[in-house]
């Protein structure tokens, strides 16, 4: 994330570049296949400048810090994890689930399931209280 703020302008301009799935004054979301399309074109000798700039973006918005960051970033990832580290997967690795997307039968199941993992954490503290009782009583 920039220190450079995007302006109301900026990020209409920046929302239009196909390349981008998601704008903000504070950062900006590429595709997936923009980065992959960024890789084999750096990996090729292109530099990260011009390749930005022939895929619609203004240097001057985005910053060359920004272009130098993006690019450092996507081939510590592409070394590390190959094309599925380009990938980008906050949704799928939140842990978190949408409840937008259950059933009422499919919350019903994950709340009961909840409990049931509440009971036996308590009657396991039940046990560890017990045991520990009996140790102090013993000495």
């Amino acid at each position: 994330m920039s220190i450079i703020a995007f302006t109301e302008e900026q990020i209409k301009v920046l929302s239009n570049n196909k390349c981008v799935s998601n704008v903000s004054s504070k950062s900006i979301t590429y595709t997936d296949e923009f980065k992959q399309f960024f890789m084999s074109e750096n990996e090729n000798g292109k530099l990260p400048r011009l390749i930005f700039e022939e895929h619609g973006f203004d240097i001057d918005i985005l910053g060359m810090e920004r272009v130098r960051s993006s690019g450092k970033r996507w081939r510590r990832a592409y070394r590390k994890e190959g094309i599925l580290g380009l990938i980008d997967m906050r949704k799928e690795k939140s842990g978190k689930f949408s409840d937008k997307e259950l059933s009422t039968e499919k919350k019903v199941e994950r709340l009961t399931a909840q409990v049931n993992l509440l009971k036996a954490e308590n009657e396991i503290l039940k046990k560890i209280d017990y045991l520990e009782r009996r140790l102090i009583k013993k000495k």
